[in-house]
């Protein structure tokens, strides 16, 4: 039997609100095995709410607990049942440290739950402390409690998707609470019904109260923020715009290139070979030096750049214009500055980037929008490089239910 003050001690060491130690045993290649009950002499009905300190009958069970030290430690609790003087009906007692119909605490739950962030089930389940069946009731118990959630305080938010599997067509929408760069919610599709369904649970005054969505060029999340968010600005995020740019840049150097290897398989006189050579010379390993923000160019890069334009005049202005481009959305500080800016770019970009013009032109009101508060989605895009790291990786989940856990579990413990 232990002493009053080593019982105290380890009512200490356990650090358990309004519970004590009563006793404790030790067992060899086991642990050691705390008995521990409630200090109150009462408890709430959770049917009427009303005290009672009628005791009904004692329900004892063994539960798994943190270590102490390089000991396993466990926990005889007594969950207490009270009959209530007003129902007349037995019920039990609350405890805060563990739910009901579980193993383990709660603090041993989180605890198994950040391991398992860090690592994966198996490589966790392996130490002994808790099985792998225990392990996936704990991440869904988390999920449960993450999914109850409700966002609060949003101002801006992202919406944009990521594969699921690259090269399937198979992609999930993903919510991003912009200011807190904090991921909200990633759900199994992107239709529209799909991401009504989860903005409508948030609730009506959740909605009203969002100024800002960021979102790619893509018609359908246009539609949903118009239809479920009256307050909110669509936002097309500027990267998205300069992608459309780039890609139709690099298009035109594709084609050019391809022009000049024709055309040298074609040459009759070594004359003209040499010169069609020179200029596929130029335009070799150039799509960096194309593409990149010219500011962030290294020698090599500004070199090649200088090659690129004497050889082709249409990549040096199409390279002129998108740095143009580029330096409206860096520079322009106001929406009727950015709106005349872009008028003049359209008009001078007509024949390089018939593409690009048009989807800017059917875009304009949202692009404009994000001289207001240059608001972008780099958070967002920083958030969906994580998700496909861990889809990479797939830390031992095989399901996208379970892939969603791991994503919102994530961001709950280390964001």
């Amino acid at each position: 039997m232990a002493s009053k003050k080593g019982i105290k001690l380890l009512t200490e060491l356990i650090d358990l609100k309004e519970i004590k130690v009563i006793s404790h045993r030790q067992y060899k290649n086991v642990g050691m095995i705390l008995q521990v009950e409630s200090i109150r002499d009462e408890a709430i009905c959770p049917r009427c709410r009303t005290k009672s300190h009628r005791l009904h009958q004692n329900h004892k069970y063994i539960i798994k607990d943190l270590s102490l030290g390089e000991k396993q430690l466990f926990l005889e609790i007594n969950r207490r049942q009270f009959k209530c003087n007003k129902c007349k009906k037995p019920f039990s007692e609350d405890l805060d440290f563990v739910d009901r119909r579980r193993t383990y605490t709660k603090r041993l739950a989180e605890k198994v739950v950040q391991e398992v962030l860090d690592s994966d089930i198996n490589s966790v389940a392996k130490k002994g402390v808790v099985t792998t069946e225990e392990i996936e009731r704990m991440l869904k118990d988390a999920s449960k409690k993450l999914l109850l959630k409700k966002p609060s305080y949003l101002k801006r938010i992202g919406i944009d998707e990521i594969a699921l599997v690259k090269g399937k067509g198979h992609y999930c929408a993903v919510i991003i609470d912009i200011d807190n760069s904090q991921l909200l919610a990633i759900l199994p599709g992107r239709t529209k019904e799909i991401i009504k369904e989860t903005l409508l649970s948030w609730g009506k005054d959740i909605l009203n109260r969002i100024e800002e969505v960021s979102i790619d060029l893509w018609r359908g999340y246009k539609n949903v923020v118009q239809e479920l968010m009256p307050n909110a600005q669509v936002v097309a995020d500027r990267f998205h715009v300069m992608t459309q740019v780039n890609k139709e840049l690099d298009s035109q150097r594709k084609r050019e290139k391809r022009k000049i290897e024709n055309s040298i398989k074609k040459a009759k006189s070594q004359l003209k070979k040499d010169e069609y050579e020179k200029v596929l010379n130029g335009l070799n390993k150039s799509k960096y030096a194309l593409l990149k923000n010219e500011f962030s160019l290294n020698e090599e890069q500004k070199t090649k750049l200088i090659q690129v334009k004497e050889v082709s005049p249409n990549l040096k202005v199409m390279h002129e214009l998108k740095e143009k481009i580029r330096i409206i959305f860096d520079e322009t500080v106001d929406w009727l500055g950015g709106l005349f800016k872009l008028g003049i770019w359209l008009s001078e970009s007509k024949e390089y980037f018939p593409s690009s013009q048009k989807t800017i032109i059917r875009w304009i009101d949202e692009i404009i929008a994000y001289f207001d508060n240059r608001t972008t989605s780099g958070v967002v895009e920083g958030i969906n490089n994580k998700l496909k790291l861990i889809k990479r990786l797939g830390y031992g989940f095989r399901n996208f239910d379970n892939f969603r856990v791991r994503c919102l579990l994530n961001w709950q413990f280390y964001c």
